[in-house]
C-alpha cells in the first residue's frame, strides 16, 4: 500500500513540527504533504525544515475545500493507493490511524471516518458544536440514509477511488459534511471509527461563534445543492 497523509496547515507553526513528527513515529511507511495554506507564519518554514514532508505552499489562503483537493491532486498523480487528511493542530492523533485505515485495508469501505462520538470518549466541546454536529448527522442521514456520527470531522481516510473523485470534484469552504453526501450519491461505501481526538492545540479555529449560523446555513444549503445536482436537479 502506497499511503500519503495530507497535512492542510494556515498559521500552524506551533504544532506542525510536532504532528509531522508524530505521524513519522506512528507510520514511518507514509508519506507526508504539507499543504501550507498562504500562512503568515513560519509554518512553511517549519515543515520543510523537518525533512520529513513535501510543503506545496499555496500563494493565498484558500480555504479548507482548496487546501485538500491540492492534496488530492498530489495523491492522484502521485499514484498513491490511500490518502489520510489529518489536521495540522495537533487534534488528531497519528497513533489513531491503524483504526482509520483497517476499514480500508479489509475492503469494507471506500471512505472511513475518524468519530469523537460513535462511542463515549473524554472529548468535550462546546454547545453549539455539538448541536451543529447533531444537526448535520440528521442532515445527512435524512438525505442519504447514513449514519454519520461526526460529520464534521476532518480526520478521515479515502481510498484510490475516492482520491481520484476528490482530485477532479471536491467541495469548497466547509467540505467535510457536503463531501459525505456527494460520496453517498455516487455510490462510495462510508464507515465509521472511533478515535480519540482534542481541542485544537494551536492556532484559531476559523468557526467562530459568530460564524456558527452562517456556517449552519451555507453548509446546508451546499449539501442541498449537492443532492439537487446528484438528482437531476430534482428533490
Amino acid at each position: 500500500m502506497k499511503l500519503l497523509i495530507i497535512i492542510p496547515a494556515y498559521n500552524e507553526e506551533d504544532s506542525i513540527v510536532r504532528v509531522i513528527s508524530s505521524v513519522n513515529v506512528w507510520r514511518e511507511d507514509a508519506d507526508i504533504v504539507v499543504v501550507n495554506d498562504g500562512s503568515t507564519d513560519r509554518t512553511g518554514e517549519r515543515a520543510e525544515a523537518t525533512g520529513k514532508a513535501a510543503v506545496i505552499h499555496m500563494p493565498l489562503n484558500v480555504g479548507i475545500g482548496g487546501a485538500m483537493q491540492t492534496g488530492y491532486r498530489y495523491a492522484a498523480r502521485g499514484g498513491y493507493d490511500v490518502a489520510v487528511q489529518l489536521d495540522g493542530d495537533g487534534q488528531h492523533e497519528a497513533q489513531e490511524l491503524d483504526k482509520l485505515l483497517a476499514p480500508l485495508l479489509a475492503g469494507e469501505a471506500d471512505c472511513c471516518i475518524g468519530s469523537r462520538f460513535l462511542h463515549k470518549t473524554d472529548y468535550r466541546s462546546s454547545w453549539s458544536r455539538r448541536l451543529g454536529i447533531r444537526f448535520f448527522s440528521w442532515m445527512v442521514h435524512w438525505m442519504t440514509g447514513a449514519k454519520a456520527t461526526d460529520p464534521t470531522s476532518g480526520f478521515r481516510a479515502v481510498n484510490r477511488k475516492v482520491i481520484e473523485l476528490f482530485a477532479a470534484d471536491y467541495p469548497e469552504d466547509y467540505p467535510e459534511v457536503e463531501a459525505i453526501v456527494l460520496l453517498r450519491q455516487r455510490g462510495f461505501r462510508l464507515a465509521e471509527t472511533s478515535v480519540r481526538m482534542h481541542e485544537r492545540q494551536s492556532g484559531e479555529s476559523s468557526i467562530t461563534p459568530l460564524k456558527s449560523m452562517y456556517y449552519m446555513a451555507k453548509v446546508s444549503l451546499a449539501v442541498l445543492m449537492t443532492r439537487l445536482r446528484g438528482e437531476g436537479g430534482a428533490l
